[in-house]
């Protein structure tokens, strides 16, 4: 008694409560703030679109400074030592006064000058065609990825509805095995009073108790099931979820429009997200092609520098040697002919060219993919109007048939494992109508989300579907 009072709390815990509960629209908000794959889409999209500010950067003025500061050194007996330059050597005042001479009069202690130059380079380059080849390339790249994020939002519309709708559907599941429990259990008590009074044989009551706990055992499963599509969701939205809003029973069946399929895929090539994205990714390739091929080709730059040298003396004095402590400016063109590279120029060019082909299998199979996705999301929906439509009956018809049999067993013309496998018809029916109403809807987007055009509007149709 006490299993059985703790699963029917799991089980009130796990479906919804009468009340306002969320709708789509409240969930995808929350999905739009805090998915952390939308945001990962979001922080590289921007990575990638700073690389065109960095080859476009290239291409304008740089602007250096420097310094340097040197010191030269003489040697023990040179003739020059810089200690002992300057008026008054060899006198007795002299600071060399003490300083030993050998034969030839040289001095023989050493000493040192040293030099600071200051200097700023402004530099520009005037022809570099690799520089162009590659910021051409990097906007190629950030359209890829503009359209790579935009593919991203649109799949957020979809994941964010299949997760919504895996929670109801799980629900209607944990419903459906309940109520496929308590049949079963009423169906095997049952059969135990009529055994008891001998109005039926124990083979009745074998048969009725297997069914109840090949049931009790789908209900557990369906229970996890539940719980698992809640953590689904949650993922997506990182909170947990509440109750959700149910889709309402008349559902609007709309068939695809344009009715012809092959619109559906004309339209898919020209707008889908993913094949932009990979067309953008060719783009990229081609101009790398151009600017590894303009490695051969010479380049000019201009620069305009201005600097000034001052040198002193060991001793602290400075050095009186002309122009010392004046500016000077300095204009040039730089040519730069490259001639031989040790073959990495022409490596490059393979290796760029092998990149395009790569990137060009890479848009045929996104291309063959879209066209295969567009096509069969057409179909599931075209298929699925009917699909549902079919359950809807089977599901009435297998009420029918299940009153009818259990009243044919109160009169002796039905067995108990027909009454058993009738209860187990309704209950997988009402299971396949639930997941097929479910699922149209999810196809519906999915088709528009291949064709490109799905928008948060589309959302917004699906939530105005909800009760």
């Amino acid at each position: 008694m006490r299993q059985k009072l703790r699963m029917l709390a799991l089980v009130l815990s796990a479906l919804p409560l009468p009340g306002h509960g969320e709708d789509l629209l409240d969930v995808y908000r929350e999905a739009r703030a805090n998915d952390p794959v939308l945001s990962q889409a979001q922080a590289t999209r921007l990575a990638t679109s700073e690389g065109v500010t960095q080859a476009r950067a290239l291409m304008l003025p740089q602007l250096n400074g420097g310094f340097k500061l040197n010191q030269q050194s003489r040697a023990s007996g040179s003739a020059g030592n810089y200690l002992c330059s300057g008026a008054g050597t060899g006198s007795s005042t002299s600071p060399c006064a003490s300083v030993s001479t050998g034969t030839t009069g040289a001095l023989t202690s050493s000493g040192h000058k040293r030099t600071r130059t200051p200097s700023l380079t402004l530099t520009q380059s005037v022809l570099d065609l690799s520089q162009w080849a590659n910021l051409s390339a990097a906007k190629s790249l950030a359209g890829s990825q503009d359209a790579t994020y935009v593919a991203a939002v649109q799949n957020l519309y979809v994941r964010v509805t299949a997760a919504y709708f895996g929670v109801l559907t799980s629900q209607d599941a944990l419903v459906f095995a309940k109520a496929n429990e308590d049949a079963y259990q009423a169906a095997y008590d049952q059969a135990e009073q009529r055994f008891q009074v001998g109005l039926s044989a124990v083979t009745d009551v074998y048969q009725a108790k297997s069914y109840y706990e090949l049931a009790k055992a789908r209900t557990i499963a369906a229970l996890n099931a539940l719980s698992d599509a809640r953590e689904t969701l949650t993922q997506i939205t990182g909170k947990p979820v509440g109750e959700l809003k149910k889709l309402r029973e008349d559902l609007p069946m709309v068939p695809p429009n344009p009715s012809d399929p092959e619109a559906w895929v004309q339209a898919a090539l020209q707008s889908n997200a993913t094949v932009q994205a990979s067309q953008s990714k060719v783009g990229a390739a081609e101009h790398s092609i151009n600017a590894a091929r303009a490695g051969h080709l010479p380049t000019i730059n201009a620069s305009v520098s201005r600097s000034t040298s001052t040198s002193w003396l060991e001793n602290g004095s400075y050095d009186n040697g002309g122009g010392n402590g004046s500016y000077g400016n300095t204009t040039g063109l730089t040519l730069n002919l490259p001639i031989f590279a040790g073959g990495a120029t022409q490596s490059r060019v393979r290796q760029s060219i092998y990149q395009r082909d790569a990137a060009q299998d890479s848009l045929e199979t996104a291309r063959r993919q879209v066209v295969r996705t567009t096509l069969n999301f057409y179909r599931s929906v075209s298929a699925g109007i009917s699909q549902v439509e079919a359950n809807k009956a089977s599901v009435d018809s297998g009420q029918k048939a299940l009153e009818a049999t259990r009243a044919g067993f109160d009169v002796g013309t039905q067995t108990m494992l027909n009454v058993l496998n009738a209860i187990q018809t309704l209950t997988q029916a009402e299971s396949s109508y639930s997941q097929s109403r479910h699922q149209l809807v999810l196809d519906q987007l999915q088709l528009k989300q291949s064709a490109g055009s799905i928008d948060v509007k589309d959302v917004e149709m699906v939530n105005s579907m909800l009760q």
